[in-house]
């Protein structure tokens, strides 16, 4: 009986122990379900929304485009189970035809409600002409910088692009290079597509660097690396015509990474990733620096870039990181190490999302229009930032890192930001932490090994040709420009002050300027005139600027002070005999003898008859003269003759004061007195005039003199010739020079070398 006891209480145990040993199972197989997204198929096998996607298969930008938006499907199954996405991915093989043959099949076949993929507004625009429904449905652009042409909200009304602005990136290019003041830059952007999309960058990157007094020497148009047979040769070619040039700072506006990686691998071979070389990359290289190689890296040695900053340490990006890199290894073994997410991808991921919220906030069938109007309203924070759009593109105050590639990686020199420009601080800006410029932040790895100085921007090329700088020849003043002949060199040298001061100028230019000095063998006048007519392409000398010809050419500004002075013989000087009486003038010598008999004839009449001492006339007139010298003896017995006699004699304590300063001047100092005043007593007296005949003096003379009948006009063209004119110099008038004519800076050349007096 015991037996099937013991047989029936197994067989009652069974289905307990078989319950517990299946429930993990179940529960594993649970959490799988779910983790796939299968928990969605027990609630609704309910198609509600179609989204499409047309990007490059075969670039590193369009893999991990494709990878996160695969990803943004499967965490929307997770989060919601009420409805289900699909995602319809096309292969765009970077060719515009298969974009717009990818976007119709989408649209058409296998209509989808929406559209994000790598199409440009102009590219999109154009493929709208030839299929309308591209202008009902909604496209969200991973492209970057945004570019929205002025026609493109009537166009496109529907067309949205998930990035920042173009005016940002070109704000942050113009900042840097404003801050290392190099003057010239050389552009270079990708013609992708066949389409000048980008063409547009270098017109507003051009007014952008006007305000930091630069300018766009040249720029270079590269075809995109699917529309030419031989990459290589190609590059090859295009920077040997860079490097022929003088300019060294160049900006990679637009290129995909596969150019870049082509552009640099070429440069360096060339000798153009070496010292006085600058290279500076946007956000769309910099920012996939971390998906790229060692070899790249180490070919692009001392270049500087930005790229967009995020928050990198968010718990949802650690975790998105992670398995971002898990799927993409799995899918892409080759670069299962290099296979960090870049901002490109977390966008695609954000897109993808906001196309999915748009369709969870309609029920029941959506127009594009509602659909348009929902993803525009999207307000929520995602992978890349905040997303939010306005006028069709996404709005966001963001930021960039400014980056120095350096060893196998790159370091962060700076953060920079559109209103407070630069700043050491990757956290949150404010007033106290942003700074102007790049001071004080660490010495930059420039192409060619340690740091120096920063690079001036240009270098001497053969292929410039130098301006020809006249200079004139025959000028009377060798101080400021002397051509002589050195026959040891056989060669023609050129000094002097003017010289001097041009090669220093020269010197302190921000690029090259190569010259060659011309000397010039005619008169200032028609050296100004080979300028006017480009025989010249400028002048430097002693050139006075006049009105006339500044008619026809620009003037620096003077460094000398000028001016039209004259050099006249000095008056014959008068005995000393007469300096006396030359103190005062004759109006108040007799002023104060007429004072001093009426003043001794006033006090004689009022003490006259109280007083004896003043008897007689000869009395009186002795009285007027003793009172000069206060020597007088005739005491004054009336009060009124005392009142009258004070302030006389305080006014002849000044007199006298005066009178025997000027005496003293006039005894100790030498008073040199020209002979003529003015041009108006060379006109009244037909005077002889001497000057430089190749100075602009001689025809201003002719025009002031010549209705006077002055033809003894003189010619001297060199300062020895100059000095040797004397009084006694014999003219066809039989008279002396009576002036000579010079400009201000001349005359002081001339008095440091000759006496005044020999003049």
């Amino acid at each position: 009986m015991q037996l099937p006891t013991k047989i029936l209480l197994r067989t009652k145990m069974s289905p307990l122990l078989f319950f517990f040993l299946v429930l993990p199972l179940l529960l594993e197989s649970k959490a799988k379900a779910i983790e796939a997204g299968d928990n969605c198929s027990l609630i609704t096998h309910q198609i509600t929304g179609k989204i499409g996607g047309v990007i490059n298969y075969s670039s590193r930008l369009g893999k991990e485009q494709k990878v996160a938006m695969e990803m943004a499907v499967e965490d929307y199954f997770r989060s919601s189970c009420s409805k289900q996405l699909t995602l319809q991915l096309e292969d765009s093989g970077g060719d515009s035809s298969r974009v717009a043959s990818a976007t119709t099949e989408l649209i058409s076949s296998k209509r989808v409600q929406s559209i994000i993929g790598a199409m440009t507004a102009q590219e999109t625009g154009l493929f709208s002409e030839v299929d309308m429904n591209m202008k009902n449905i909604p496209i969200i652009s991973l492209t970057s910088p945004a570019i929205t042409p002025p026609s493109m909200p009537y166009q496109l009304p529907y067309f949205l692009q998930m990035s920042n602005h173009i005016t940002l990136h070109m704000q942050c290019i113009v900042d840097i290079v404003g801050h290392f003041k190099w003057r010239k830059v050389t552009a270079l952007y990708e013609h992708k597509n066949g389409f000048s999309a980008y063409s547009g960058i270098i017109t507003l990157l051009s007014d952008k660097l006007k305000v930091v007094n630069s300018e766009i020497s040249y720029h270079s148009d590269l075809s995109s690396l699917s529309s030419i047979s031989n990459p290589e040769i190609t590059i090859e070619q295009e920077l040997i015509k860079l490097r022929s040039k003088s300019n060294r700072v160049f900006i990679v506006l637009v290129s995909s990474l596969e150019l870049a990686i082509l552009l640099f691998e070429k440069a360096n071979q060339m000798r153009m990733m070496e010292k006085d070389y600058v290279w500076i990359v946007t956000d769309e290289i910099a920012s996939l620096l971390d998906s790229v190689d060692s070899s790249v890296v180490n070919n692009m040695q001392g270049v500087i870039g930005f790229k967009t900053n995020f928050a990198r340490t968010r718990d949802t990006f650690k975790l998105f990181k992670s398995r971002f890199r898990k799927k993409y290894g799995s899918k892409y073994p080759e670069e299962e190490e290099y296979s960090n997410p870049s901002i490109f991808a977390l966008r695609a991921y954000d897109a993808t999302w906001a196309i999915a919220r748009a369709m969870e906030k309609s029920q029941g069938k959506i127009t594009s229009k509602e659909l348009s109007g929902n993803i525009l309203s999207s307000n929520f924070e995602g992978l890349s930032g905040t997303v939010r759009f306005e006028n069709n593109v996404l709005w966001q105050s963001p930021s960039f890192q400014i980056i120095n590639v350096v060893g196998n990686s790159y370091r962060v020199m700076a953060v920079w930001s559109p209103k407070f420009g630069f700043s050491q601080s990757e956290e949150k800006y404010n007033g106290a932490t942003a700074n102007s410029s790049l001071k004080n932040l660490g010495p930059v790895y420039w192409p060619g090994g340690m740091p120096s100085t920063n690079p001036r921007g240009w270098a001497i090329s053969d292929a410039d040709i130098p301006l020809k700088i006249g200079v004139p020849a025959m000028g009377a003043f060798k101080q400021f420009v002397r051509v002589t002949f050195d026959q040891t060199q056989n060669a023609t040298c050129v000094t002097g002050f003017t010289i001097n001061v041009f090669e220093a100028v020269v010197k302190r230019l921000p690029y090259n300027l190569p010259y060659v000095l011309v000397p010039f063998y005619g008169t200032y006048d028609e050296m100004v005139e080979q300028v006017y007519r480009n025989g010249l392409d400028a002048a430097v000398g002693d050139t006075e600027i006049m009105a006339d010809r500044f008619q026809y050419v620009e003037f620096s500004q003077p460094y000398v002070d000028s001016g039209l002075v004259m050099v006249v013989t000095q008056k014959a000087e008068t005995s000393h005999a007469t300096w006396m009486l030359k103190t005062f003038t004759k109006k108040l010598w007799l002023l104060m003898i007429a004072m001093h008999v009426f003043i001794g004839l006033l006090v004689w009449l009022i003490e006259r008859g109280n007083n004896t001492e003043f008897d007689g006339i000869g009395t009186m007139l002795w009285f007027s003269v003793t009172i000069i010298f206060y020597a007088h003896r005739q005491p004054l017995t009336s009060n009124l003759s005392r009142l009258v006699l004070t302030p006389w004699l305080f006014v002849i304590l000044i007199v006298v004061a005066s009178f025997t300063a000027s005496l003293s001047s006039a005894m100790t100092v030498s008073r040199l007195e020209p002979s003529v005043l003015d041009i108006e007593t060379l006109q009244r007296t037909n005077a002889p005039v001497g000057c430089n005949g190749n100075s602009f003096i001689k025809p201003l003379k002719l025009d002031m003199l010549k209705q006077h009948s002055l033809w003894s006009l003189m010619q001297e063209s060199s300062l020895e010739n100059t000095a040797k004119v004397t009084p006694k110099q014999d003219l066809p008038s039989s008279s002396a020079v009576l002036a000579l004519c010079f400009q201000r800076v001349h005359l002081w050349l001339l008095t440091s070398r000759r006496q005044p007096s020999k003049l």
